[in-house]
C-alpha cells in the first residue's frame, strides 16, 4: 500500500472524490457497503460482461501484490474501517488556516519531482484523519479532540483498489479475503467501538486503541516518495504498464485462440469421411494420397524384394590365361635339315609337341597306309610280346594276288597253308606284302571282300584325329588313300604303343617258318646306328618316295623315342614304282633323325599351385583357379609349346564348389600324346547371401 501527501490537491477535490457527501455530518451514505461504498480495502468494480473480462483482465492480473495483502490482512479489513470518515467531517487540509510545517520524510524515501497525475480505474485517494494522540498544534499542545477543524498538514494515503475476486488468477492460490458487503459480528463490534472512539476525548480513545487487538503482521510497505506530487507519475506509469500488459495478454490470447482454431479444423479435416457432404473433395484427394502414397511405396519394395529373390541367378563364369598361350623350352634352337619338297613332322614321343614343314595337305600314302592295317588288325586282335597268336589260312585269292607285278607281294605261298598273326603280320611290315594286308582284312571282318576293313580303318583314323586322311584299301597301292604327315605322326605315336608291334618293325630281316627269310626294306636306316627302330616305308609313282621312322635317344637315364613321317618325295626324271623316291626319302630322313638326337632337352613347363584363371560368381567375388601338378617337359631345343587352357565339360558350372573341385584343363602340346593337367579352385564357392541376392543390379 502506498502513502502519498495529498498537500498538492485542493480540499474540494478530495471532497468530491474520496468521502461522500449527505445532508448530515452525523449521517452516513444510505447506500449499503456494495452499492458505491468507497472504503479504499473493500471496495470492488462489479463484474463486467465477458468482452470487458477479455479486455480487462490483464489490468486486474497486474495489481500491485501490496494492495492485495493489504486488502486481506487486519482481520476484515481494519484499516479500511478507519479510513472511512462520517459524512459530517471534513480533511483538516479543507479548512482554511496557518500552515504547520509538513512532516519530515523518513530517511529511505527519496524526493521526485511531481508529475500530473492520471486517472486510474484501480487506484483511489482519501484522507486518512489522524488520531487524537497524533494531532498536535503549532505550539506543541495537544489539539482539542472534539475539534472537527482538520490538521493543515494532515497526510493521506493513497490506497490501490484490491483486486476483485472475480479478476483473479484461476492459476494463483486461492487467499481468503472478505468482502465488504459481509460483516462478522467482531467486526461490527470493532467499528462500534472506532465509532465511540471517534466522539469520546482523546485521552479516552487512546486506551481504547492500545485495548484493540492488534491486526496480523503485514509486510512494511514501501516507503513514500516526496513531494506528495510524486505519486501523480506513479499512478501514470503503472497504469501505462497495465495498458501494455492488457494489449500483450489480449494479443497472446488471440494467437491462441488462431492456434487453437487451426488444430480444429485440421481435425476437423481428418476426422471427417470421405463420403460426407461436410468434406470437399479436394481434402478427401489429399487424404487419399496420405495413405496411398505410403502404401504405393511398400508395396514397391514388396515387389522388389519378391523380384529379386526370385529372379534366376547367373551361372558363374571361368576365365582362363589366353586359350592358346605358349612357352618355348630352353637352349639354343638348332634348325631342322628339311628338304625343300614335300612335308614333314617330327616328335618327342610324349612332348605332344610337334615340328613341322610344308603345306599340310593330303598326298598319297604308297605302303605307309599298312600301319594303320597293323593297327587296326592289333586293336581288334591284340597280341602280347612273343605270343604268336591265332593260325590264319592262306586263301586261293592271295596266291592269284602274289604273281602280280608292278606291287609289293609276298611269293611263293600255298592255298591252305597256314600261318600265325605274329608271322602274317611281320610278312605285312618287313618286306611290305599287299596281297597279305588283303588276306589280313578279309580274316578279320570273316567277309569275302576289304570293304568293312576299309570302313574300320576310317573309324580309326578319326578316333586318333587325323582329320585329312582317308582309307580306300588296306595295302594303299591304291592313289586314293591320302595323308598328311601329322596325320600319319599321330599314327606312328599310337602304333608304337604295341610291344609287338614295335619289335616287329625293328627287325632288319625274319625267318618265317613255312616260307623262309624276308628282309626288310628300311635296313639301310636301320643299320645306320642312328638308333632307328621303324617304322616302315613306302613307294610308287603317285606317292613319290614316303617313310614313316622311330629312333631311340638316350637322355637324363630314360630312353626318349623319337618319330617322324616325311611324305611326297619324288626324284627327278623318270621314277618306276617310285624305287628312286623310296632311296631319296631315306636319305633326307636320315639327317633329320641324326640333327633332332642332338637337340633332345628338358625343361619346366607348368608348375603346382600356380594361378591361371579364377571363376567369377557374378557377384563380385573372384575364386582364383591353380594347377594341380606340375609338368617338366622333354622335347627339342628352341621349341615352342602350345598351352591351351579350357573348361572342363561343356555344361554351366555349378554354382556351389568345393575348394579343389576340377572346372578346367590345361594341355600342354598339340600332338595326341599332349599333357593334360587339371585345373582346380583354390577356394570354395557358395551360393550368394540374401543380402547379396536383394542388392545385386545386374
Amino acid at each position: 500500500m502506498k502513502e502519498t501527501a495529498m498537500a498538492g490537491r485542493s480540499p474540494d477535490t478530495l471532497d468530491q472524490k474520496n468521502v461522500p457527501t449527505g445532508n448530515d455530518g452525523d449521517e452516513r451514505d444510505p447506500r449499503p457497503a456494495d452499492e458505491g461504498t468507497t472504503s479504499p480495502a473493500t471496495d470492488e468494480v462489479p463484474p463486467r460482461s465477458e468482452d470487458a473480462d477479455d479486455e480487462t483482465g490483464a489490468d486486474d492480473e497486474t495489481v500491485d501484490a501490496e494492495s492485495a495483502e493489504s486488502a486481506e490482512g487486519t482481520e476484515g479489513s481494519e484499516k479500511a474501517e478507519e479510513a472511512e470518515t462520517p459524512a459530517d467531517e471534513k480533511p483538516e487540509s479543507a479548512v482554511p488556516g496557518p500552515k504547520e510545517p509538513k512532516p519530515e520524510p523518513e530517511p529511505e524515501a527519496t524526493a521526485e519531482p511531481a508529475k500530473p497525475a492520471e486517472s486510474s480505474e484501480t487506484t483511489r485517494v482519501i484522507a486518512l484523519p489522524r488520531t487524537g494522540t497524533d494531532r498536535t498544534g503549532t505550539d506543541g499542545k495537544d489539539a482539542d479532540p472534539t475539534s472537527d477543524a482538520p490538521v493543515p498538514d494532515d497526510a493521506t494515503r493513497s490506497l490501490r483498489k484490491p483486486r476483485p475476486s472475480w479478476a483473479v488468477d484461476p492459476d494463483a492460490p486461492a487467499k481468503p479475503v472478505p468482502t465488504p458487503r459481509e460483516q462478522t459480528p467482531e467486526q461490527a463490534q470493532k467499528q462500534a467501538q472506532k465509532q465511540a472512539q471517534k466522539q469520546a476525548p482523546e485521552r479516552d480513545r487512546t486506551p481504547e486503541r492500545d485495548k484493540a487487538p492488534k491486526p496480523k503482521p503485514v509486510p512494511e510497505p514501501k516507503p513514500a516518495r516526496t513531494p506528495a506530487a510524486a505519486s501523480a507519475p506513479d499512478a501514470a506509469s503503472d497504469a501505462a504498464l497495465v495498458q501494455r500488459q492488457r494489449q500483450e495478454q489480449t494479443r497472446k490470447r488471440e494467437q491462441e485462440r488462431e492456434d487453437a482454431r487451426a488444430r480444429l479444423d485440421l481435425l476437423a479435416r481428418l476426422s471427417v469421411p470421405a463420403g460426407s457432404s461436410a468434406a470437399p473433395r479436394s481434402r478427401g484427394r489429399a487424404r487419399l494420397a496420405m495413405i496411398a502414397i505410403p502404401l504405393a511405396a511398400l508395396l514397391l519394395v514388396i515387389a522388389f524384394v519378391a523380384v529379386q529373390l526370385l529372379r534366376p541367378l547367373p551361372d558363374p563364369v571361368l576365365t582362363l590365361r589366353d586359350s592358346a598361350s605358349s612357352t618355348t623350352l630352353g637352349g639354343d634352337r638348332i634348325s631342322i635339315p628339311w628338304p625343300k619338297e614335300g612335308q614333314g613332322a617330327v616328335t618327342v614321343a610324349g612332348s605332344g609337341v610337334y615340328e613341322t614343314f610344308g603345306p599340310e595337305k593330303s598326298v598319297p600314302t604308297a605302303s605307309t597306309a599298312k600301319i594303320m592295317t597293323a593297327y587296326v588288325l592289333l586293336r581288334k586282335h591284340p597280341l602280347k610280346r612273343g605270343e604268336p597268336g591265332p593260325t590264319i589260312t592262306v586263301d586261293a585269292q592271295t596266291v592269284a594276288e602274289g604273281k602280280a607285278k608292278d606291287e609289293s607281294r609276298i611269293e611263293g605261298l600255298t592255298e591252305g597253308q597256314t600261318f600265325s598273326q605274329q608271322d602274317m603280320l611281320k610278312m605285312l611290315m618287313i618286306p611290305s606284302g599287299n596281297n597279305i594286308g588283303r588276306l589280313l582284312a578279309r580274316w578279320s571282318t570273316k567277309t569275302d571282300d576289304q570293304t568293312a576293313f576299309v570302313r574300320e580303318m576310317n573309324e580309326a583314323a578319326k578316333d586318333l584325329g587325323m582329320k585329312n586322311t582317308v582309307y580306300t584299301d588296306p595295302s594303299g597301292l591304291d592313289k586314293g588313300t591320302v595323308s598328311t604327315a601329322v596325320d600319319q605322326l599321330k599314327l606312328a605315336e599310337a602304333v608304337m604303343e604295341y610291344d609287338v608291334f614295335r619289335d616287329v618293325v625293328a627287325l632288319p630281316n625274319a625267318e618265317i617258318p613255312g616260307h623262309g627269310r624276308i628282309y626288310n626294306n628300311n635296313d639301310r636306316l636301320i643299320l645306320a646306328g642312328l638308333g632307328i627302330v621303324g617304322i616302315k616305308t613306302g613307294s610308287n609313282t603317285p606317292a613319290g618316295g614316303t617313310l614313316s621312322w622311330a629312333a631311340y635317344k638316350t637322355f637324363d637315364g630314360e630312353d626318349r623315342l623319337i618319330l617322324g613321317t616325311m611324305m611326297a618325295q619324288h626324284a627327278p626324271g623318270p621314277d618306276i614304282n617310285g624305287g628312286d623316291s623310296l632311296v631319296l626319302v631315306q636319305d633326307n630322313s636320315r639327317k633329320v633323325v641324326a640333327s633332332v638326337r642332338e637337340m633332345l632337352t628338358s625343361a619346366n613347363v607348368v608348375k603346382k599351385g600356380e594361378v591361371v584363371g579364377h571363376v567369377d560368381d557374378r557377384f563380385g567375388r573372384r575364386i582364383p583357379v591353380v594347377t594341380t601338378k606340375s609338368l617338366d617337359l622333354v622335347g627339342l631345343s628352341g621349341q615352342k609349346v602350345t598351352l591351351t587352357y579350357g573348361r572342363k565339360g561343356d555344361g554351366a558350372l555349378s554354382r556351389t564348389a568345393r575348394a579343389g573341385a576340377v572346372v578346367g584343363e590345361l594341355t600342354v602340346g598339340n600332338g595326341p600324346d599332349a599333357h593334360r593337367i587339371p585345373l582346380a579352385l583354390k577356394e570354395g564357392l557358395t551360393e550368394p547371401s540374401l543380402g547379396t541376392r536383394l542388392t545385386r543390379l545386374g
